[in-house]
């Protein structure tokens, strides 16, 4: 179903493929676990794919994708967000979760 919705074809099994399907779905089950609200589950999808991108496309390492996050996380309970990433729905706990579910 995951693969369907991630619009990946049916074809051979490809490891890439294999990974982003384990990685998106640990995620979300996690976050279901966390009870997250619908609002939340899609801003911690947001999350995984801003942390996958970071990783494949910037090629940044992981001390700097986890300043990234923190950076990011560090926004939750401001008023406005100079940058698009409004993580306001966020509670305090919820995202000290989510940086150690990403370390």
């Amino acid at each position: 179903m995951l693969e369907e919705f991630l619009n990946f074809p049916r074809l051979k099994t490809s490891w890439r493929k294999a990974f982003l399907i384990d990685y998106y779905t640990a995620g979300f089950l996690w976050a279901k676990e966390m009870n997250f609200s619908l609002t939340q589950l899609s801003g911690f999808m947001e999350l995984l794919n801003f942390v996958l991108e970071n990783i494949s496309d910037k090629h940044m390492t992981l001390g700097d994708n986890l300043k990234e996050l923190e950076r990011a996380m560090a926004e939750i309970g401001a008023t406005d967000s100079e940058e698009g990433g409004d993580l306001s729905f966020f509670s305090i706990e919820q995202g000290k979760a989510i940086i150690d579910y990403f370390i």
